[in-house]
C-alpha cells in the first residue's frame, strides 16, 4: 500500500510535468502527425496541441495508457522481477491523469489573474469601500433606533398612580 501510495503521488507529479513539457513544445507530437498523417492532414504550426495539451479526456487516457505500457513491457524485458502489477499500474494512469488536470488548472488559473490582476484589485478595493459603507448606514440606523426609543421614553407622561387591586375591593366592600 505504501509503494502505490508513493507511486500515485508521484505519477501526479509526473503528469504534470508532462503536461507543463507539451505546454511549452510539441515537437514530439508534431513528429507523430507528420508520419501518420498526409500533407493536407497535418496539423498547422499554430496548432499547440500535444498528447495531453489540449486533448479531450478519452485520448488523454488513451495516450497515457499507451505510454505506461510501453514502460511496463521495457521494464518485464530489463527487469525478470514482477513489479509492475495492475494495481500500480492503474495508480500510474490515474495519477498521471489527476497530475495533467492539476497542471491545466494551475495554468489556466495563472493566466486568468495575470489578466485580471488589476480589475480584481479594483473589485476588492470596491467591496472594501462597500463593507464600510455598509457599516456606516449599520451605526446610523442602530444610533436612531435608540434615539427614537429615548425620545419615546421622554414623551410618555407618567401615569397617576393608581390603586391596588386589594385596595379597589376594599372601596367596593367587597373585601
Amino acid at each position: 500500500m505504501t509503494l502505490e501510495l508513493i507511486i500515485f503521488i508521484a505519477s501526479i507529479l509526473f503528469g504534470a510535468t508532462i503536461y507543463w513539457r507539451e505546454s511549452n513544445g510539441n515537437t514530439l507530437y508534431r513528429f507523430f502527425n507528420k508520419l501518420m498523417n498526409s500533407k493536407e492532414l497535418q496539423m498547422k504550426s499554430t496548432n499547440k496541441k500535444g498528447f495531453v495539451y489540449q486533448q479531450s479526456f478519452l485520448l488523454r487516457l488513451i495516450f497515457i495508457t499507451a505510454l505506461f505500457l510501453v514502460a511496463i513491457m521495457v521494464a518485464r524485458f530489463i527487469i525478470p522481477i514482477d513489479v509492475a502489477t495492475i494495481s500500480i499500474f492503474s495508480s500510474m494512469i490515474v495519477g498521471t491523469l489527476i497530475g495533467t488536470y492539476v497542471a491545466n488548472f494551475i495554468f489556466k488559473s495563472t493566466k486568468v489573474i495575470d489578466e485580471q490582476s488589476d480589475s480584481i484589485e479594483d473589485l476588492l478595493h470596491n467591496s472594501i469601500e462597500k463593507g464600510k459603507d455598509f457599516m456606516d448606514d449599520l451605526k446610523s440606523k442602530e444610533s436612531k433606533e435608540i434615539d427614537k426609543i429615548k425620545i419615546e421614553e421622554k414623551s410618555e407622561v407618567p401615569k397617576k398612580q393608581e390603586k391596588s387591586a386589594r385596595e379597589r375591593l376594599k372601596d367596593k366592600g367587597l373585601l
